[in-house]
């Protein structure tokens, strides 16, 4: 393990989990990298905006709430109401000093606080201005996403601050621009600032939110009662005042003639990265992870090596962490992790599976048979439903993912989960198929032994 120590920055650790052997002639090896941030400090008191260093203390941040205004939102009237009311709430939240506006958003975007193309500073005057300022948010229009985005991304880049981040809320689909617009906007604000995303009620369409949370290395969920926004928006706006760092890149190397077949987010939630890489110099390319605060992370990173003979060893990638200078450069924050490459002829060791990486290939699957379950449902494909979402009431069993398996219960009758045995429900809630869908890339964290902890 290598530890980095910054003063006033979360603290990097880097572990690797791999099973090395391979047989005479094999060339794929796999491994699950846990990458944890410590020591940064993310506690804040909850509803105060205070830090316990201090007024301001914690790394300079900007944020900014976007708000659907469509006239849906008045269908029925409390989800405006929980919109208002989950808006106040995460203002409350934002910690003092921290850099805020509030976008409403129809099919045009508009600037409901501070406005002029400003950004306000956290502190007592300004929250009650902002709370004010909502009550004058009124349902009526179209729903275009993308302007949105662009409108929070103009604001955010107003800022010279390291923690950039959004938070947007819809109840509908994008009806009011093109599936093409909505992906310029994502593919434009990538990169510049995370974001959050958020669907209430059952109107809205899961791929677009959790394809805007994805591109922007943010997280999606679902809030079927407009009741409880403000918890869920709380929530979210407290995980982003504990943000240390931004724009942390996976930095992978591997040697000549090493391949890298995928990198994979795994945990706490599956993400591919693969398509995000970004060169960075000889063999060497790096993935974005987005900002962290105190938490940890698992990926799962396969390298094709050229096969080799029995006894040979080789270094089949090292895995650091870096972080974007303003000169274009990139800072080593010194955790490294090594996977290793060695060939042997002990059956044993060879056919062994490494406990991480069958338990996340695993989650992966469970994800993906969700995913084509619920398609095929759709469908009308019955056996094909069934088939799928009965794989995964047995994988999420095995893995003991229970907050899956309890999504899928909704979903179909289990009549055993040990052999994947399913009927499908002749009725189903749409709240429940949209939680399913939506949180369907949730994994959880394998069980360590003691001394992995």
């Amino acid at each position: 393990m290598a530890i980095l120590s910054k003063p006033d920055a979360p603290r990097f650790s880097v572990d690797v989990y791999q099973n090395e052997y391979l047989p005479e002639g094999a060339g794929e090896v796999n491994a699950v990298v846990t990458v944890t941030a410590t020591g940064g400090g993310a506690l804040r008191a909850r509803g105060t905006g205070y830090h316990p260093s201090g007024s301001g203390g914690g790394p300079d941040a900007a944020v900014v709430i976007m708000v659907d205004c469509s006239g849906s939102m008045d269908y029925p009237p409390a989800k405006m109401r929980g919109a208002r009311e989950a808006t106040a709430a995460a203002i409350d939240t934002v910690r003092d000093g921290v850099r805020f506006a509030v976008v409403g958003g129809t099919h045009v975007a508009q600037e409901v606080y501070p406005g002029d193309g400003r950004l306000a500073v956290a502190g007592p005057e300004t929250r009650a201005l902002a709370k004010q300022a909502l009550r004058r948010l009124t349902a009526g229009g179209g729903t275009a996403i993308g302007t949105w985005l662009r409108l929070a991304e103009r604001l955010l880049s107003s800022a010279d601050v390291t923690i950039r981040h959004g938070i947007l809320l819809t109840d509908g689909r994008n009806e009011h621009e093109s599936p093409e617009r909505l992906a310029s906007a994502l593919e434009h604000c990538a990169g510049r600032f995370t974001c959050d995303a958020r669907g209430v009620g059952t109107d809205w369409e899961v791929g677009e939110v959790t394809a805007i949370a994805s591109a922007l290395l943010g997280t999606a969920d679902i809030v079927a009662d407009p009741q409880n926004l403000a918890a869920d928006f709380t929530s979210m706006m407290e995980t982003a005042m504990g943000k240390g760092v931004a724009d942390v890149a996976l930095r992978l190397w591997t040697p000549a003639g090493a391949r890298l077949r995928f990198v994979k987010q795994v945990a706490p939630a599956v993400e591919d990265l693969t398509g995000r890489r970004r060169e960075a110099g000889p063999r060497a390319g790096d993935y974005p992870t987005g900002s962290w605060g105190d938490e940890s992370r698992d990926y799962h990173v396969c390298v094709e090596v050229p096969p080799a003979g029995i006894g040979r060893e080789m270094l089949a990638a090292r895995v650091s962490l870096v972080v974007p200078r303003p000169d274009g450069s990139a800072e080593n924050l010194g955790a490294q992790g090594l996977v290793r490459a060695v060939w042997t002829d002990d059956l044993a060791a060879s056919t062994s599976i490494d406990p991480q990486v069958a338990h996340y290939t695993g989650q992966a699957e469970l994800a993906e048979a969700i995913k084509r379950g619920l398609e095929a449902r759709k469908a009308g494909d019955v056996d094909g439903a069934t088939a799928k979402l009965g794989r995964a009431v047995q994988l999420a069993g095995l893995s003991g993912n229970a907050d899956t398996a309890k999504l899928l219960s909704k979903v179909v009758d289990v009549v055993d989960e040990a052999t994947g045995t399913v009927r499908l429900k002749t009725k189903v809630a749409e709240a429940d198929e949209m939680t399913l869908e939506t949180r369907s890339t949730k994994t959880v964290r394998v069980k360590r032994r003691p001394h992995e902890q």
